[in-house]
């Protein structure tokens, strides 16, 4: 017998669904992440048209099915208009979308990150188009952070040693090991560089499963899509997981993490400058990519949304260095 309940959400994908339905992955403060059908959400008339959208906080009232939950009111709370006004803003908050939803769990309260998705999206929405990149890459290391994660960029993973880039020499560097979980020495990551990367466990099961005679068709389908995902976006076998980090590099992420807030159930307004760290914006890129292959590896999956961080920022940095006819 079914029953119905209410949960605050955000929405975080919401796909067509039937003749009229849309199907919601939302992130509820009390449930953590639920997919619904909002019924009747595509018909024009419909009450929840607008409130089956992208990054709407709704007051939902819902009935517990057999396989999927049905939404059949919602109030808005919040909603991030100016998002979509924007391609860059869309691209970076679809992107924080996606990392909640490679760390959040189902039939369990996340209200930490229910509090910080929607802080983030506020302060992308009021962020100039400069400061966007420094904006989103604060927000990513907050969800980092949340999902137990976050890099290590002050001593050395490897050793424990303290790491103080100095900007005054400009061929000082450390490097940075995804696997080891952070930055290191260039001796420490001489040594990761020199060891054989070994396949991780899950990916010989997953072989010797699609291998087996006994195997089923589903077990084999499964085994060949994780291969295929671990061997073109995160494998950890890839040379691209370690790499040199210049001393602005490493002072720009140091910022980044050590203004964290304390408290993310409370988080308090970033103190950072994002006109100022705007200025940057060429190493926050490269900071991104790093950060992309870091949050890939640890969370296991790759990141669709980021396919599309070259296009946009890339493609916009060009057009604003050409000069005018």
């Amino acid at each position: 017998m079914s029953r119905t309940y209410r949960a605050t959400g955000i929405n975080l994908k919401s796909m067509p669904f039937g003749e009229a339905d849309r199907l919601l992955t939302i992130l509820t403060r009390e449930y953590g992440l639920i997919q619904a059908i909002a019924m009747g959400a595509r018909k024009h008339n419909s009450s929840l048209a607008g409130r089956s959208g992208l990054f709407v906080v709704n007051d939902l009232l819902l009935v517990k099915g057999r396989s999927l939950d049905k939404v059949t009111q919602a109030e808005t709370l919040e909603s991030y208009p100016k998002l979509g006004q924007s391609l860059q803003k869309l691209t970076v908050s679809q992107y924080l979308a996606e990392l909640c939803l490679c760390q959040a769990l189902s039939d369990q309260p996340q209200e930490e990150l229910f509090v910080a998705l929607n802080q983030q999206l506020q302060q992308l929405e009021q962020a100039a188009a400069g400061e966007v990149l420094p904006c989103f890459l604060y927000a990513f290391v907050q969800l980092l952070s949340l999902g137990g994660v976050v890099p290590q960029v002050d001593r050395c993973c490897v050793t424990g040693q303290p790491l103080h880039p100095d900007l005054t020499d400009p061929n000082w560097r450390s490097g940075f090991s995804v696997a080891a979980g952070g930055v290191v020495t260039l001796a420490a990551l001489q040594q990761l560089r020199d060891i054989p990367q070994p396949i991780p466990a899950r990916s010989r099961s997953h072989a010797h499963s699609s291998t087996s005679p006994d195997a089923s068709s589903s077990s084999r389908r499964i085994a060949a899509e994780t291969r295929s995902q671990r061997s073109t976006a995160y494998s950890s076998r890839s040379p691209h997981l370690n790499r040199e980090l210049e001393a602005i590099e490493l002072t720009l992420l140091q910022t980044l993490i050590q203004a964290l807030p304390s408290s993310p159930i409370e988080p308090e307004p970033s103190p950072l400058d994002f006109a100022q760290l705007a200025t940057f914006n060429e190493l926050w890129f490269s900071i991104e990519r790093l950060l992309r292959q870091y949050a890939q590896y640890h969370f296991d999956r790759p990141i669709r949304s980021a396919a599309l961080m070259d296009a946009c920022f890339l493609n916009s940095s060009v057009s604003s260095q050409s000069p005018e006819p």
